[in-house]
Formats: C-alpha cells, sequence, structure tokens
C-alpha cells in the first residue's frame, strides 16, 4: 500500500486527537457543516479555471461570494439559479435528501430505499430551494443525472440495483454520500459496501466507486486519532481500479505542498489522464462520463489531494478547493465533508455556517441531529446482529 505523507501545516494539531477529541455527535455536525459551506463556497465559481476566479473576483475566494454575473436570472449558463450569497446547492439538497431517508428507515440502506423513499421525497414534496429562492419540488432543481434516478426507478420501474446502469458517469451519486460514511462512522469498509449499494440505484463503474469510496473517506476521518493521511489510505485500501490510481497520483503532488495556491496547476495535471471530461469543463470531450475501469471522478481524487495540503483544517481545505474551479462546489463539498469530520462542529468557520444557513434559510443542524440518533440506533441492531451471528456460529461449530 502507498504510504502518504501529510504536507506542512501552519498546526501543531492534528484534527481527532487530544483531549478534545470530538465526540459522534460532533463529528456528525462538523461534517455536514463542512459539507454545506463547501457547496455555498464553490457553488458561486464552479466551472470557471482558477485564472478566471482570480480575474473576477480580483484574487482567490477567501469566503462567501456572491453570483458570478450580477444579472444572474437571465444570465446563461446560471440562469435561473441565484448561486452565491451563501446558497447551498443540489449537493446539499440531495445530502438532506438522504439524511430523510435514514430518518424514516433508521437502519442500512440499500438500493431498494432510493426507489422507496429518495425517489418519493425529491418528486412529491416541496421544499425551500436556495437557488430558486422560493419553495418547489426537489427534483425541478437537480441535475439531469439525478433526475434519472425519478425517470427509470419511477416511470421505469427499473430493478433498483441496476437503474444506475446506462446513466452519465459522474460525481452525481458521490456528492451527497456523506451520510452513509456517518452511519457507519468509523468503519470505513462498512461505508464502502453500503454506498456502492445505495448508489447502484443512481451511477455505474466510477461514479458508484466514488460514492463508496467517498462514503468510506468519511466513516475513516471519524475514527478517533484519524489524521488527513489516515483517511487518505483508508480510501486507498478500498478504491479499485482508476479511482485508486487517480487518489494515488493527485495525493502524491498534494503531498509535495502545503498551500493549494502552488498546488492547483500539479493536482489538475495529476488527475487529468483519468478526468474523461477534458479540459473545457463546460465543453465536456466526445468520450466524457462513459463508464471506464481506468478512469475516476475528478472531484474525489482533489477533494483528498485539498484535505492533505490543508492539514484537515477546514477553512485551508474548502477555500483551497473552491479556489480549483471545475466543479469546485462537489469538490468543496466532499473536501469540508471529510474535514468536518475530522475537527467536529467547532473547526467549521462558524461565520460561514451562519451565513450560509441564513442565507440558505436552512436549518443545518437539524439533520445532524437525526442522522446522529439513527448512527445510534443503526450501531445497537449491528451489534444486535454480530451477536446473533456468533451465538449462531458457536452452535454450529461446537464452541462455546
Amino acid at each position: 500500500m502507498t504510504t502518504v505523507s501529510t504536507p506542512p501545516t501552519p498546526s501543531a494539531t492534528r484534527p481527532g486527537t487530544g483531549p478534545e477529541t470530538p465526540t459522534l455527535a460532533d463529528r456528525v455536525t462538523g461534517c455536514l457543516l463542512g459539507a454545506a459551506v463547501g457547496d455555498a463556497l464553490g457553488g458561486p465559481v464552479e466551472g470557471y479555471s482558477p485564472d478566471q476566479i482570480v480575474e473576477r473576483h480580483g484574487g482567490r475566494v477567501t469566503g462567501i461570494v456572491g453570483p458570478w454575473n450580477e444579472d444572474w436570472r437571465t444570465a446563461r449558463p446560471i440562469a435561473p439559479y441565484h448561486k452565491g450569497d451563501g446558497h447551498v446547492t443540489d449537493d446539499t439538497l440531495m445530502t438532506h435528501a438522504l439524511v430523510r431517508v435514514y430518518a424514516t428507515v433508521r437502519d442500512h440502506l440499500d438500493a431498494y430505499a432510493v426507489a422507496e423513499h429518495l425517489v418519493p421525497d425529491l418528486m412529491s414534496t416541496p421544499r425551500w430551494i436556495p437557488e430558486l429562492e422560493a419553495e418547489a419540488l426537489p427534483l425541478q432543481r437537480i441535475f439531469l443525472a439525478e433526475k434519472w434516478i425519478v425517470a427509470r426507478l419511477h416511470y421505469g420501474h427499473v430493478d433498483p440495483r441496476e437503474a444506475g446502469t446506462g446513466n452519465i458517469v459522474n460525481c452525481g451519486a458521490a456528492m451527497y454520500m456523506a451520510p452513509v460514511g456517518l452511519v457507519n462512522a468509523a468503519h470505513p469498509g462498512a461505508a464502502y459496501a453500503e454506498a456502492l449499494d445505495v448508489a447502484g440505484a443512481h451511477q455505474s463503474s466510477y461514479g458508484r466507486e466514488a460514492a463508496g469510496v467517498f462514503a468510506a473517506a468519511v466513516a475513516a476521518a471519524c475514527l478517533p486519532g484519524a489524521t488527513p493521511a489516515s483517511v487518505v489510505e483508508a480510501c486507498l485500501a478500498l478504491a479499485k481500479d482508476g479511482t485508486r490510481a487517480a487518489i494515488e497520483a493527485v495525493c502524491e503532488v498534494a503531498a509535495c505542498h502545503g498551500d493549494a495556491e502552488s498546488a492547483l496547476r500539479g493536482l489538475r495535471e495529476a488527475v487529468a489522464p483519468f478526468d474523461t471530461v477534458g479540459p473545457h469543463y463546460r465543453t465536456p470531450s466526445l468520450g466524457a462520463r462513459r463508464p471506464s475501469r481506468l478512469h475516476a471522478i475528478e472531484e474525489l481524487p482533489i477533494a483528498l489531494g485539498m484535505l492533505l495540503i490543508g492539514g484537515g483544517d477546514v477553512r485551508r481545505t474548502v477555500l483551497g478547493s473552491v479556489n480549483y474551479g471545475r466543479d469546485c462546489d462537489s469538490i468543496a463539498t466532499m473536501s469540508g465533508a471529510i474535514a468536518g469530520a475530522l475537527g467536529g462542529e467547532a473547526a467549521v468557520p462558524a461565520e460561514w455556517t451562519e451565513r450560509v444557513a441564513e442565507a440558505s434559510r436552512l436549518d443545518l443542524r437539524a439533520p445532524a441531529r437525526v442522522l446522529t440518533e439513527v448512527a445510534y440506533e443503526v450501531f445497537a441492531r449491528d451489534t444486535e446482529r454480530r451477536r446473533a451471528h456468533e451465538s449462531a456460529f458457536a452452535r454450529l461449530t461446537g464452541r462455546r
């Protein structure tokens, strides 16, 4: 297994260590808050290059910024979404939707849970959509790759375990898998397996693989004493094919840098051979988003690279992800989730949390409270199931 070193960081304290090690509830809250603020900060600069971001904002983004275009209501390709000013995007809407599924099922999920609970939630219950500044069905906001699950499962009656086959391969499933990692906190292998099952209803190939690895990263970040390097090691132990190779390549570059600014070009060059979208994010190549064992989504490896460069610090990790550009709202969602799980709620800048909650008109802590309760319940059920298996195996083998 490749050993990943952590680059120099100004902080002498590792996330998740010492007398103030975050509790499970703290880590769940930190993870979901970190994901939401990363999403909100990245949204207004999504799709642009690092150089374009500097030109538009007179330097790197250092916090919450307004829309890219002042006439965002009509400007293409953004209209009619109000991206910026602290509004979360579909990454957070889908994450919260998955939390609601856990709140209903109160146990591990699978592809059938997507069909039976997530799809009806998306298409039948109006909710406040920050970017639309109105109540609407979540289905009206999500991207075509997410609308796919509604078309396939509700209208097409496809087997949920196979519904993801044929969808474009992107980060659509991975971006909202943090709750799976939290329900399986401190058990990366279980998080990986559950996320692969859930994501089968949405994605195939390296998109589905990324969903599993991202959930594993969140679970690994909840281990006491976890560090950015240990999270990456857990990912490398589970990741397959192009996803593993991309993480390895990106994190080797990241380990040589102590700041995101110096790493931007190197990280993009490292992930480029595995990324099918190509150099121009808004005009993907002809081979973009097609299944392959050789490729990987760009977002997860870059998120892990930024986690290493930022030393697990939420602010540095998220801002590095945002200023990378391209699909930076999803990159920052993932990196913010992992860094937030490492450090807990206190690690997420309070000014970001409060402004995003106010601007998005969402209670960002309520989903964390619910998911923490579910995680405890699922662990209790897992313990009962494990003991029942141990007892049955003991009788089977004549052991006491």
